[in-house]
């Protein structure tokens, strides 16, 4: 196989069970001890629309899923045409025969053997996996126990089509495509998953949501842990309700968390800086999608940057980040909840879908993760807005006999409102404060994540997009150096000023250049060429390496 990689495409029809065929695949393979990366690409179509799962694995770590198969299974004719070239060289297609006749591969009688079973097309992905199991060398006992793990309804049926399918297709398929064992079995999560897992391990206590993709499963996720956790997780009724519910929620002393994708974000502004001028400890998770206005609900694109770096009016401090893997998205989540509170400010996790529904294995050290401490009040007479050197005053959450005043207007030290001056002038002060105190402390702190190479030029990315580079100069074998920033504003300017009048190129998913405005205008770096894609779909690594070659 080139490149050593193996990558296993499915693609139908929505409510077919393509997605659960990839995912089991990506089980089979992380069980063997390889690495995996599963992609799945799906219409906002409940029925009928066009799904895939692509799933790449290889001995070595890998952060991209390939586009060129080695094996690809359809469902239907519009399948066959979608993927008719993502084939890889010696690579097996099989078709459902009774969709489509005269296809290029090999043909079985899908839908009329799945006719004879009660849950009817959902058993193609059965078939799926069936194929895979002997395409890659499995025994049928290895196979039905998969099946009997990752199936747990049907089982019996589910096993008997397997097997039936398995037949068909084992004389050409069986041991086309053997691999390897690893002597790890690592676990295989997703983006978002590990956001959620990570705001665990910081301390998370409240999760209000309003579902919008593709934020939506950091609600489902964390609604099944919130028993195991303590965790109270609240589905509310709109997005401006999720946003003050969690400023409420803070107000008691609860280490709250949102998440949302733009148009939900549009409707969270207001609370954002209602939490700015309350100083309140919140952590929005921003997943991005292509915009404007709905835009294409179920892809993926990095165009709501600017966005995030000016979320709610006037002056305060915006802590914004965002993870450049799956593995840096648990400890990033948890890190930023203890800055929000540490700062007493909103933060903003800034992914975007290719991430956060994306899975990926990952070796974890559960306890490097961060765990939000406040600074609290210690005795005396308290005021909630007491100007400290650095902008941060103690809290206290009631019950209390002390009085706690938040206050969205401008206030004194009290909490009380105020229309001096004087007292205008040194709240802004005091908040402003907080942004020297915090450029301070990154500066103590990683905050870029640099791999060095030979070659001359620099190439600039973040978020998901970083994987698809690293991804993309491996397949290439390119080694020019790789700058990821993980925190976006305040940008670590400190960490990028060698970087700032060598060759550089960006590559990023937004029209506009988004990321490479931010980089020119506050870091003062050069960009020669910035490499972009905004068609919703993630860079494919063979794609992207080519366009680099190019530049290089």
């Amino acid at each position: 196989m080139d490149n050593d990689v193996f990558t296993f495409l499915v693609g139908g029809k929505a409510g077919e069970g393509v997605k659960k065929a990839g995912s089991v695949a990506a089980h089979i393979f992380s069980s063997m001890g390889q690495h995996v990366f599963q992609m799945d690409d799906y219409m906002s179509l409940i029925r009928g629309g066009h799904n895939f799962s692509v799933v790449s694995a290889s001995s070595r770590w890998i952060t991209s899923q390939y586009m060129k198969a080695n094996l690809v299974v359809n469902f239907d004719k519009r399948s066959c045409d979608t993927h008719i070239n993502d084939v890889a060289d010696g690579g097996v297609v099989i078709f459902n025969s009774d969709e489509q006749e005269n296809a290029d591969g090999i043909g079985i009688p899908l839908s009329s053997e799945a006719e004879k079973y009660p849950m009817k097309k959902l058993m193609y992905g059965v078939g799926a996996v069936a194929i895979l199991a002997s395409a890659i060398g499995f025994k049928k006992e290895q196979m039905n126990q998969s099946i009997k793990n990752q199936y747990p309804r049907g089982i019996e049926d589910n096993i008997k089509f397997a097997n039936i399918i398995y037949d068909m297709v084992n004389d050409e398929c069986q041991g086309k495509f053997l691999l390897s064992k690893g002597e790890i079995k690592r676990p295989i999560i997703t983006g978002n998953e590990a956001i959620s897992l990570g705001a665990i391990a910081g301390g998370l206590d409240t999760y209000f949501g309003y579902p919008m993709t593709p934020a939506s499963s950091i609600l489902h996720f964390l609604a099944k842990q919130a028993e195991n956790f303590g965790l109270a997780v609240v589905h509310a009724e709109s997005e401006l309700a999720v946003i003050n519910m969690a400023i409420g929620s803070a107000f008691t002393g609860a280490r709250s968390m949102v998440g949302t994708s733009g148009g939900g974000f549009a409707l969270m502004t207001e609370g954002i800086s209602l939490a700015g001028i309350t100083e309140t400890p919140l952590l929005c998770v921003l997943s991005m999608r292509p915009g404007p206005a709905t835009g294409v609900p179920t892809y993926t694109e990095q165009a709501d940057l600017r966005f995030a770096l000016s979320a709610g009016h006037g002056d305060f401090l915006r802590i914004i980040a965002s993870p450049g893997t799956i593995e840096e998205a648990y400890y990033l989540t948890a890190e930023m909840l203890d800055l929000v509170w540490k700062f007493q400010t909103p933060g903003i996790l800034l992914t975007e879908k290719h991430l956060s529904e994306s899975s990926m294995t990952i070796d974890l050290e559960v306890g490097r993760a961060k765990w939000a401490e406040p600074k609290m009040h210690q005795g005396g007479d308290y005021k909630r807005y007491i100007d400290k050197d650095d902008g941060i005053s103690p809290m206290l959450f009631p019950p209390s006999k002390e009085i706690i005043k938040w206050n969205s207007y401008e206030h004194d030290e009290l909490g009380i409102t105020t229309e001096n001056a004087g007292m205008i002038a040194k709240m802004h002060e005091k908040r402003n404060k907080k942004v020297i105190a915090f450029v301070n402390y990154l500066k103590n702190k990683e905050t870029v994540n640099i791999i060095r190479g030979e070659h001359p030029t620099n190439i600039f990315a973040y978020g998901s997009t970083y994987m698809s580079v690293l991804e993309a100069l491996r397949y290439g074998k390119l080694n020019p150096t790789v700058i990821q920033p993980t925190y976006l504003s305040p940008l670590p300017t400190w960490e990028l000023e060698e970087f700032k009048d060598q060759d550089n190129i960006v590559v990023e998913q937004s029209i506009s250049g988004q990321f490479t405005t931010l980089l020119t205008e506050k870091a003062g770096i050069k960009v020669r060429t910035t490499i972009k894609r905004y068609d919703g779909r993630p860079f494919d690594p063979i794609e992207l390496s080519k366009k680099i070659k190019e530049v290089l």
